[in-house]
């Protein structure tokens, strides 16, 4: 639930929150470890195991801030013992960036996303204002601040993080994360909607069939939808 009102709140981390912490950012560092071994840069962690707000049920996101063709992504997967267990093709509006969003674990925590078409320097401040790590980073047990789905800001301490409400203060938050306002307001905007509605609408959500491939799927949705075609095209995914 988003708080459009609190407090600043200091959270110290049991030994427990600790391990569990470890143990998620373990799971990102060795994902990111085989994309860069595979030659597949660009990649980063994002969200609370960057922050260090976690839960057991946090996801480990990974995700690829420029577009590499999904064959080579799946093939450096599959040389080192990754199963995909669901695939999903997303785009929120049909301003975004179509993205892939692989599954990598049965409980579907360990996820990757693969971006259909070159981000916009906007979509990159959206994994920044959630706090995002890059290997290098990660390897030296950094965490960053960054936003949870709260509209909280989660500053990491030397015990545990900070929290401190995004609402009345947007100005310090754009500057504490390296993002514009626009980014900061956005966010604001669409995480209070979410809150209030559920889960809202996405313009494209297509789960990809086991019986078909990525590049099937992609050709399906470019066939069907005029402007998944427009974004993507340039990139030789549409035949």
């Amino acid at each position: 639930m988003v708080e459009l009102k609190g407090n600043i709140r200091e959270v110290v981390y049991t030994k427990e929150h600790w391990e569990l912490l470890r143990l998620k950012r373990k799971r990102g560092m060795e994902l990111l470890k085989v994309l860069d071994s595979c030659g597949i840069k660009h990649a980063v962690l994002h969200g609370s195991v960057a922050r260090g707000d976690v839960e057991v049920r946090s996801d480990v996101d990974i995700a690829l801030l420029y577009p590499y063709a999904p064959s080579i992504v799946l093939s450096c997967l599959e040389r080192h013992g990754y199963e995909v267990y669901n695939a999903v093709i997303v785009q929120p509006t049909p301003v975004h960036t179509p993205k892939i969003y692989l599954y990598l674990d049965s409980s579907e925590e360990l996820i990757l996303s693969i971006p259909l078409a070159e981000l916009e320097a906007v979509e990159i401040e959206f994994y920044r204002f959630s706090g995002m790590l890059t290997l290098s980073e990660l390897e030296l047990d950094k965490r960053v601040a960054g936003v949870n789905k709260r509209l909280m800001l989660i500053e990491p301490t030397d015990v545990g993080h900070r929290e401190i409400p995004v609402v009345g203060n947007e100005g310090y938050v754009a500057k504490r994360l390296g993002v514009s306002m626009s980014v900061v307001l956005d966010r604001v905007k669409a995480l209070t909607r979410r809150s209030i509605e559920g889960h809202t609408g996405l313009f494209i959500e297509f789960e990809i069939p086991p019986n078909i491939s990525i590049e099937e799927a992609i050709d399906r949705l470019c066939m069907e939808n005029r402007l998944f075609r427009q974004r993507v095209s340039r990139y030789g995914l549409c035949i």
